[in-house]
């Protein structure tokens, strides 16, 4: 982690060059212009890979959630797809968390222009919102995945262990989501906690 005294604004950063002193900034050396390079690919290539992956996750579950609803196959096979379901949502959950936690370590570590904006720019009212963890769209999937246990006239027996494997992911789902809402100050003061020893 870079020393305070060596710590700048970086207001005028580009990624290919790394952070930039200003008049009046510490010198930033060359090694802590490499991390910060370094720092801001991992954030651009896990970015794109939590957006691959859960294309490519969603992709091959309504594959096999088609599938297993044309072999009529019992209702405990939509398990297998609820797994698939499951598992791209953790995967892009684990990069998220990633990203956030570098860049809040960019925003601490170098006092980071653009992590500070982006995290005081927050979300205007009326504005448009993202999802960064696709939380509607896996909480549609897990109901579609529903569909081919309901309609094989599932026994009671059966209702409850598929219907209860469903709820817990998304209860998953929600509580995946509030915990990364509240990840980014916890990190941010986590960081501040380690620069100050």
């Amino acid at each position: 982690m870079p020393s305070r005294e060596s710590r700048t604004i970086l207001s005028d950063v580009s990624a290919d060059e790394g952070p930039a002193a200003s008049s009046g900034d510490a010198v930033v050396t060359a090694g802590e212009q490499e991390q910060y390079r370094a720092l801001r690919a991992t954030i651009r290539e896990r970015g794109t890979a939590r957006v691959c992956i859960f294309a490519g996750g969603v992709a091959v579950w309504a594959a096999l959630a088609v599938t297993i609803g044309a072999l009529s196959a019992p209702p405990v096979a939509t398990l297998v797809p609820l797994l698939l379901l499951a598992a791209t949502f953790e995967a892009v959950y684990a990069l998220h968390i990633g990203v956030e936690r570098v860049g809040r370590y960019l925003d601490v570590a170098f006092d980071d222009g653009w992590e500070r904006a982006a995290a005081a720019f927050g979300r205007p009212p009326r504005a448009a919102t993202i999802d960064p963890l696709f939380t509607v769209v896996f909480t549609i999937a897990a109901l579609l995945n529903l569909a081919p246990a309901m309609v094989a006239a599932p026994t009671m027996q059966e209702l409850v262990f598929v219907g209860g494997a469903h709820a817990l992911f998304a209860v998953r789902l929600i509580f995946a989501r509030a915990t990364a809402a509240k990840q980014r100050e916890i990190d941010r003061e986590r960081f501040r906690a380690l620069t100050a020893d």
